[in-house]
Parts: C-alpha cells; structure tokens; sequence
C-alpha cells in the first residue's frame, strides 16, 4: 500500500529529486539467495510475501539503486533478496553505462551501522577480562588526558556520553587513514564540549577511532585483526570487516548521492554530525582509500545476509551455529539501557541507547512496532542491522542510495513496522528473557 503520491519526474532536464530509473519488471533485477519454508519457523509465505512488498515499494521509491533485506527467524533464513544494481542505474548514469546487478551477496558499506560490530569487539576484550568498560580511556591512551578528558570512560564513548561527539574536519582527510596516530594526535588535541557522562550526544566519528586504539594498546593487533581472528574466521564470515583487502574493491557496491539537495538547518545538523557535507560523505565512501582503510564508526563492509548473521550471534546470545564468540551475560550488559528517549543533541531527536545499540520501543521504534527488547543499529542513511529476540529474529536491510529527504520516506517506516507486524513472538529467547 502506497501512503505517498509519486512527484512526477520533469519531462527534461534533471530529476531535482535524483531518482534512478525503476524498471516496470521488477523481477528483471531481482535476485534471491537459499530461503527456507517459512512453515519450518512458525510464519507464513504470506507473511514473508507481505515484507517483500515493502521492500519492493522502498525500491520504487527511485532514491536507492539497490535494495538488500535478509531476514533470519530462529538461525534460519526465511528472506534474503536483493532488488535493484550495485553499479551502472545512479541517478546520473546513463542508459548505455554496463550495469551490475546486486545480489544477496554484494558486499557494501554500511555507514554508523559499522559501530555496533566496533562496540562488540570492545565488549568482546571486556568479556575476556582485557580491558574494563568502566576504565578511563586515559589508562590506555594516556595522552587522551588533554583539556579534562582524563575523566572519560570507554562505557561514556560506547554510550555517546564522552563529551567529545566531533572532530575537526582535518580527521577526514583520506590520507591520514593510514596515520592512525595522526587522527589519535587530532582527538587527544579535541576539546570535550560538555562533561563526561552529563549530557546525550551522538559521536558520529570519533568515538570508533578511540575504541579501535583502545583495542590495539591493550591487545598490540589493530581492532580488523581482532575483528576477524575473534569473531568473523571462526563463524565463516566472508566480509563483515572494516574495510575490504585491495583486491576486493570493486567487489564493493557503490553509493549514490540521492534525494533533494538539502539545505539549512537539516545540513547544517548534518555537517555537524557527520563532519562533512553529505555530498563528501557519499564521496569518501566511495574511495578505495576508504575502502580499504579501518574507520571503525563507518566503513565496515559487508551484505544484508552476513549483517543479519552477525547479529542473529548477538539474538542467540553470542553463539551462532554451534560456536560461541561472547557470553550471553556479556550481551544482555551490552544491552544496558543508558538512555531513555533522552534528546539526543546531536541529531536532535530522542533516541535509545545502549552500550553500542540503538534500543527499540514499544511505539516509535527503528524496529517496528511493540519492540521494545529489539537491538541494532542505523547506517546512513536508510541501513539497519538489528536482533528482536522477542520473535527471534534478526535482520539486515542495506540501501545504496543516500538520501536525506525524500517523500517516500513513509515507505521505510512501512517496511519496518510490517516487519514487526509479520513475524509473531515466541515464548522464550535466546538471551533468558520470557515472553
């Protein structure tokens, strides 16, 4: 169902709205990886046809050249499919440019999303009892101290309580990904703009560079070696990593600057969070120098099926097939609310927060409706990864497009909340909660 009427597209000239050209078939560019009878997980085809339609309507909306969604439901995969071109139909491509179709298994750049995986690694070295969330980042980093900032803890940064939610715009020079001691040298110059654990204020950038060093004094391997030793290699992974290897660059699906041009107050909030303008952003991530750099807030790399798996291990407890990577007490303290619908001042809404999660709700929720025990995480600017272990399920939905404001906006609220509808509760969950 459509809750918003399409603005027609001017006869010549440019798209203002930047859409991609939709095909009428859509089956053309639909591709669909191993899904199980739903019948086997207690849901319907019904109801798994019901939760394409959304996505289906998502991609009509013209702002995203690809569209994945993978759903897990109790380990198993009950949706994964991809809608849509990782390469060739952006919105200033022409009709004669080689097109590459996404599928299932097209890695691409999940944007903030990347800081729930940085928060599990900082979890997983609490859990093996190497370093102490409670710590003050300055017993690792002890030049971090600078300008009052000895009283910061990694629990503060993890929970976007530091103080410290920009950087300055030098940190976002390309050639300093592989000077991580420069942007280390750049934050413990940065001074704190409100005190450590006062006030809720979205760390966009700065608080994955602080993890990830935090992780290479106490471990002496930067946080993709851990990443991958710890978590990724004994699950099966074949992405899910900050950044790919050289070789697998334009394996990568691109991103597309898409939607209206915005302008003030919305980029000016923008440019404030995120550092840069969203047109840079979109660039950057573009940039085999990105690409295969580690920027632990943003630049993990990976497809809808491999971050509905990452996090079906966090809905299972920190085990996935067998293997268990974290303790499900470690979880369930990584799922410790911090924030309840506390303004977040930085992005200007209220929002729920973990120790590295966005937390669902019972009614305004990323998650869908009644979600309140779901967990997860948004990427710029319309990616979620998340567990609901209330119907045990976990889900990865990525879009290539990267628009800021758009009328079809409604139809991303839609998916999610049919998301929700859908898939029915279950008795009991995988981290000890009842039901």
């Amino acid at each position: 169902m459509r809750l918003t009427v399409p603005i027609p597209r001017p006869p010549i000239g440019p798209d203002p709205l930047r859409r991609i050209d939709v095909p009428d078939d859509l089956d053309a560019v639909t591709t669909t990886a191993d899904e199980v009878d739903p019948r086997d997980v207690g849901m319907t085809r019904d109801q798994i046809e019901t939760i394409w339609a959304g996505a289906q309507q998502l991609y009509r909306s013209g702002v995203h050249p690809a569209v994945q969604l993978c759903l897990r439901r109790e380990g198993q995969v009950v949706l994964d499919r991809a809608l849509g071109h990782a390469e060739g139909n952006g919105p200033l491509d022409q009709p004669d440019d080689p097109k590459v179709l996404a599928t299932p298994e097209t890695p691409f750049v999940i944007y903030s999303a990347s800081k729930a995986i940085t928060a599990v690694v900082a979890h997983l070295l609490d859990d093996r009892n190497v370093i102490h969330l409670g710590d003050r980042v300055s017993e690792y980093i002890p030049e971090y101290a600078k300008h009052g900032k000895d009283a910061i803890t990694i629990a503060h940064v993890l929970s976007h309580r530091a103080g410290v939610p920009n950087v300055p715009k030098e940190a976002f020079d390309l050639d300093l990904i592989d000077q991580p001691e420069r942007i280390i040298e750049i934050l413990c110059d940065a001074k704190p703009s409100t005190r450590p654990g006062k006030l809720l204020s979205y760390h966009a950038v700065s608080g994955g560079f602080i993890i990830a060093e935090i992780v290479k004094r106490a471990t002496g391997r930067d946080i993709r070696q851990v990443l991958a030793e710890e978590i990724l290699d004994p699950l099966g992974f074949r992405w899910g990593n900050f950044g790919v290897a050289e070789g697998d660059v334009d394996a990568v699906g691109l991103a597309y600057l898409t939607g209206a041009p915005i302008v003030p107050p919305i980029s000016t909030l923008l440019t404030r969070a995120l550092g840069v303008g969203v047109k840079e952003v979109t660039e950057l991530s573009n940039d085999p120098r990105f690409l295969t750099g580690i920027v632990p807030a943003a630049n993990t790399v990976t497809s809808g099926q491999e971050l509905a798996r990452f996090f079906d291990m966090l809905g299972q407890g920190g085990e996935l097939d067998g293997i268990r990577v974290l303790e499900a007490r470690t979880v369930r303290r990584a799922l410790a609310e911090q924030s309840y619908l506390e303004l977040d001042l930085t992005l200007g809404v209220p929002l729920r927060y973990s120790l590295g999660f966005m937390l669902g709700a019972q009614r305004l929720s990323l998650y869908g409706p009644d979600t309140e025990l779901a967990f997860g995480h948004l990427g710029f600017t319309n990616i979620i990864g998340w567990a609901d272990p209330e119907r045990a399920l976990a889900g990865g939905l990525i879009t290539s497009g990267k628009p800021v404001i758009y009328p079809e906006i409604l139809d991303l609220w839609m998916l999610m909340r049919e998301i929700g509808r859908q898939v029915p509760k279950v008795e009991r969950t995988a981290l000890g909660l009842s039901v």
